[in-house]
């Protein structure tokens, strides 16, 4: 259960949201691989590796080694995609791609903290491409992301800006909340992963959602709320409740961009093949 409607004499508070497996059933980046694909972006070899990398994700995703190494080898891959056509894309199909892979759960949870008077935050390692379009989606009043420095040509140029990952999570969420005047130890958080530790740990209400086992173990060991997320649902289905007009996104603090994030994970699938051969 959540807590009472907040007092606005207090100072504010928000829910921080993990975004991949914990608000949307997959990765929000694999889901648009064979989009990307139809753009050009990338080939069909590809696209099967990402089939692949979806599957591994869900299984249990990357470890942080294989994070840090799939980062370098992304920066280079997608050195001068354009950055508009990625948006393009994401825009043509993000009610077909991330509408149904939505969970009820989390949807509810969204509406129950808005009516609560908290703020919604959702803070994702996926590209700024990919994760601001699904947080107005959602009705999240900001968005922290991962994104790509954009050369004057509007490709990315292979540099990383600010990569939205473990720690770094965290140092963007207190930085929001000494901008924004959150009370950390009153609010929230949920996440999936492991990684994500650093986040849960600097509010006062941390959630483990699907965890992995590390992060069960961590949350268990913690005595952290462990919740299920399994139904997804389209948004269509719950409105009015979420047709609450969102915010601007004050904050989209960066990292990889959408088509290289996609990329990351290709390389990861390419990986663990390489070895279980």
């Amino acid at each position: 259960m959540l807590g009472p409607v907040e007092n606005h004499s207090l100072p504010r508070t928000a829910a921080f949201f993990d975004l991949d497996k914990t608000v949307i059933a997959k990765s929000s980046t694999l889901t648009f691989s064979k989009s990307f694909y139809q753009g050009g972006l990338i080939n069909r070899r590809a696209v099967l590796r990402t089939a692949y990398a979806q599957f591994v994700f869900m299984a249990g995703g990357a470890d942080h080694d294989q994070m840090e190494r799939m980062r370098a080898y992304l920066s280079a891959l997608c050195r001068g995609w354009n950055v508009q056509q990625v948006k393009e894309i994401v825009a043509e199909t993000l009610h077909d791609l991330i509408d149904p892979i939505i969970y009820d759960e989390a949807a509810s949870l969204i509406e129950e903290h808005h009516t609560a008077g908290r703020d919604v935050v959702i803070v994702s390692t996926s590209g700024a491409e990919v994760v601001e379009p699904i947080g107005e989606l959602l009705g999240a009043d900001r968005v922290v992301a991962t994104r790509m420095v954009v050369g004057e040509d509007g490709c990315f140029t292979g540099e990383v800006e600010y990569y939205a990952y473990g720690p770094t999570k965290a140092e963007a969420v207190k930085e929001l909340a000494a901008s924004e005047g959150y009370d950390l130890a009153r609010c929230y958080a949920y996440s999936d992963s492991s990684t994500d530790v650093p986040m849960l740990e600097a509010v006062g209400h941390p959630h483990a959602v699907n965890p992995d086992r590390a992060l069960r173990r961590e949350a268990l060991a913690r005595s952290w709320p462990i919740l299920d997320f399994h139904r997804p649902v389209r948004l269509k289905q719950r409105l009015p409740a979420l047709s609450v007009p969102p915010r601007p996104a004050l904050v989209a603090v960066a990292a990889i961009g959408a088509a290289a994030a996609t990329a990351g994970l290709v390389w990861y699938a390419s990986k663990r093949r390489t070895t279980v051969v």
